[in-house]
């Protein structure tokens, strides 16, 4: 059977018709030295040719089917990756520019979902590499994985000259997709009958115990509830409007002062993290004279497994209030530990398949009336813990803008050797004065880092 999207996938992708909600990654490597353009060329290639969805495109199936990956018979590596000069200053802030607008551009849905750019002519002497792919490809540790077939040890790394093969495109006959749709469907009926016999245990708890049943039963169903219920409207009574319109931003923080302020409070480095995103939007807020307790967070959960694919997403969004209106930063991490543990021990995580099915049954417009009303995105990537180098040229640094999916923000922390780098995305239309809101958050992440001083 032709290889279909997961019902996560099919989720997000059916969401960008609403070009608001559009799930495009793009990350910035910034390189101490212009890489060996060729070596550049051959890292990419090899990756094409190592993750079938460097290969493919999305197309609809047939009805009843979700839509499928199909490999692209005119694959055209060089409209993919592409080579450009800085324009003037040459300063990080023109890369900005080119990945602003990078985030806010749509993909030729003709081909495969992503592109490279590498940009040369800094005025420090160094380069960079622009990637943009959409969600549907793979999420943030998926992406750091896939980057371990770019990025060697050393900048003398010596690679094999063994290419892997080519993949071969399937092509897709009348009685192919018919085929497709018994396979499919079969698959749902085998799935539904299954669950009776996966289910015989706790039917056997039930008969012995069934107080303890219905309520593990409830809870369950409850939580499952918590997770895809409507958003009515967003907390935040500024940052309300949506928009095409992204501003970016970067930021650095020590990774070991992070993490140590979190431990201080009695929490984690993601802990301390989000409780300083939620001080700086404490800071924004105040500024505007719009006081607020709480905002509606959405972060990313891993759910990869040694045995999944390096393509696709295995990652969830949970959702939960953040503590904006505290103003001490320890009980606001404190608190942001408690709330986070909660949302990861959440029983619908196991089920997060089942729920992206069922919202997908629902009309696109309430659901994304819902992710609309959602204020933030925080995401935590670990990234490489050593240096690295990428075709011949040390890696400085590297920063990833995910999308806003509907919120007015979105903050991720991508790890780097011994520094935090923070990508952020904002809405235009929700927050104006992004440059205030960008201050903010530095002096949020100042704030807490304080604690470990």
């Amino acid at each position: 059977m032709a290889e279909v999207l997961s019902n996560s996938d099919a989720f997000m992708w059916r969401n960008e018709r609403d070009p608001r909600l559009r799930s495009t990654i793009v990350t910035l490597i910034l390189l101490d030295r212009c890489p060996d353009w060729h070596q550049l060329v051959d890292r990419i290639e090899r990756l094409s040719r190592t993750v079938p969805r460097f290969r493919q495109r999305v197309i609809p199936s047939t009805p009843f089917v979700p839509p499928r990956w199909d490999y692209v018979s005119d694959f055209d590596l060089g409209f993919h990756l592409r080579r450009v000069t800085a324009p003037e200053p040459g300063s990080i802030d023109a890369l900005l520019e080119l990945a602003r607008v990078a985030a806010m551009a749509d993909f030729d849905r003709a081909r495969p979902l992503w592109e490279a750019t590498l940009v040369d002519g800094l005025s420090d002497g160094g380069a960079a590499v622009l990637v943009k792919f959409n969600h549907a490809l793979t999420d943030g540790v998926g992406a750091v994985e896939m980057a371990r077939i770019l990025y060697d040890p050393t900048e003398f790394a010596d690679r094999a000259a063994h290419e892997p093969k080519l993949p071969e495109p399937t092509g897709q006959s009348r009685l192919g997709a018919l085929r497709d749709v018994v396979e499919y469907q079969t698959g749902l009926i085998g799935a539904a009958m299954a669950t009776p016999l996966k289910a015989a245990p706790a039917v056997l708890r039930a008969i012995s115990r069934p107080v303890d049943a219905v309520a593990g039963g409830w809870s369950t169903a409850t939580s499952i509830l918590r997770t895809a219920r409507p958003v009515s409207k967003p907390r935040s009574p500024i940052m309300v409007d949506r928009s095409l319109i992204r501003h970016v931003y970067v930021h650095e923080l020590p990774k070991s002062a992070l993490r140590r302020a979190g431990h201080l409070a009695g929490g984690s480095l993601n802990d301390a993290f989000v409780a300083a995103v939620a001080g700086g939007l404490r800071a924004y807020h105040v500024k505007h004279n719009a006081p607020v307790d709480e905002l509606m967070l959405s972060m990313p959960i891993n759910l990869r497994t040694e045995a999944d694919p390096m393509g696709g997403n295995r990652a969830t969004l949970i959702r939960f209030d953040i503590p904006v209106g505290i103003a001490d930063p320890v009980e606001r991490i404190r608190v942001v530990r408690d709330r986070t543990d909660k949302a990861r021990n959440e029983k619908s995580l196991a089920h997060t398949e089942l729920i992206a099915g069922a919202l997908n049954l629902m009309p696109r417009s309430y659901v994304g009336s819902a992710m609309r009303n959602v204020d933030l995105i925080a995401s935590n990537v670990p990234g490489f813990p050593e240096p690295v180098a990428f075709a011949g040229a040390p890696v400085r640094m590297q920063y990833a803008f995910s999308p806003t999916l509907g919120a007015a923000l979105n903050v991720t922390l991508l790890s780097h050797v011994e520094t935090c780098a923070l990508g952020i995305n904002v809405d235009g239309a929700a927050v104006p004065d992004h440059d205030v809101l960008f201050d903010c958050l530095t002096a949020g992440f100042d704030e807490v880092l304080a604690l470990a001083h």
